[in-house]
């Protein structure tokens, strides 16, 4: 026969608040929400990279090496496929530093080991948007300059190498951001080393490109360095947003339950 104090020692075990139990069986509601907000992000900004260079690579767009009456006919022809690309440069800008904004904060209420990364992720994001956003307003200025000539002018001529030059600097800008963000997220176990690889490679190549922008500036095929840093990151973008927005069922502990 069970002694009352016995009896009452073990109701008392078996009783545990409701809200100590939620505490510890799974992340609080907010933390979900912010990492899914953070992750959401960052596969916006990749769709948003992926559209833009399908639909310059669609239209055939010139290169930086092309003639300028080549420039001239694309630009005349084309405004749609332009405003759609500049467009998207432009939803990108704050898609981006969104991203970069939030994984700051979650490294940060993570204990802090990537803090520096992202911090220096969050600089050059900065850099590149204000890159990003002289070579879109000058891909503008093509268009426009290009609607009324039948021979190229100076001026059109002038946009077009500032745009190809603007284009050369993002190059490493983004490479910086690449390698902060990469590490950064791998300090606090949020991604795996393949992607920490990934960064590193990718960013690596697009800072030696950028090293030479004059000469990508002036159609050099050392831009080739870099493309696959430039297409490494979308691919690094959706797999750290997924994985992000799938951490509440990674990291909730299993509830427990006795038969």
């Amino acid at each position: 026969m069970r002694s009352q104090r016995k009896t009452a020692t073990t109701l008392e075990s078996r009783h545990v608040p409701v809200s100590a139990a939620a505490a510890t069986t799974s992340p609080t509601p907010p933390r979900a929400l912010r990492e899914r907000v953070v992750g959401a992000t960052a596969i916006a900004s990749a769709a948003a990279v992926l559209i833009d260079n399908v639909v310059v690579g669609w239209v055939n767009s010139p290169t930086y090496a092309a003639p300028m009456k080549e420039v001239l006919a694309f630009h005349a022809n084309h405004p749609g496929a332009v405003a759609t690309a500049v467009g998207l440069e432009a939803l990108n800008v704050p898609l981006l530093l969104l991203f970069l904004t939030g994984l700051h904060g979650l490294v940060g209420r993570r204990g802090g080991a990537g803090v520096h990364w992202s911090r220096l992720a969050m600089a050059a994001g900065a850099s590149f948007s204000a890159v990003t956003a002289f070579y879109a307003v000058l891909w503008d200025g093509v268009v426009l300059a290009a609607g009324d000539l039948t021979e190229p002018s100076p001026v059109l001529e002038l946009a077009w190498h500032m745009h190809a030059a603007a284009f050369a600097w993002s190059l490493p800008a983004l490479g910086t951001t690449f390698i902060g963000a990469a590490l950064a997220t791998h300090a606090i176990r949020l991604t795996p080393p393949w992607q920490r690889l990934l960064g590193v490679a990718g960013g690596g190549l697009l800072l030696a490109a950028g090293a030479a922008n004059l000469a990508i500036a002036d159609g050099s095929a050392l831009l080739f360095v870099g493309l696959p840093g430039f297409f490494a990151w979308p691919v690094w973008l959706l797999a750290t947003g997924v994985r992000l927005i799938r951490s509440y069922s990674i990291d909730r502990p299993q509830t427990r339950t006795d038969g």
